[in-house]
């Protein structure tokens, strides 16, 4: 199968990537969801470092998937799960002041 050769941006950071033809929309689709997971993360939560929000970001999209077809989702993604253990976090670290 062919290759092809694609920049993708995750995190603010390029990073270049050779797929499978036929792959790139997948692959495509996917930096897309981890960014949006990312400033979501950003916007709600007093998160600031990347390593932090790129391991969130991770771990709540490889449940989801995990949960899910192996097919992209139309879907707007679900992150009240991983608000919920945040929220649960900051009210614990909140009453150790």
């Amino acid at each position: 199968m062919a290759k092809v050769s694609l920049k993708v941006s995750v995190g603010g950071r390029t990073y270049p990537l050779t797929v499978n033809e036929g792959e790139e929309q997948r692959v495509l689709h996917a930096a897309e969801e981890i960014n949006k997971a990312i400033k979501m993360l950003q916007e709600n939560y007093a998160v600031k470092d990347m390593q932090d929000l790129l391991a969130m970001s991770s771990l709540q999209l490889a449940t989801r998937q995990g949960a899910t077809s192996s097919s992209p989702s139309t879907e707007p993604a679900d992150y009240s799960g991983i608000e919920s253990e945040l929220k649960a976090l900051k009210k614990e670290l909140d009453s150790l002041d």
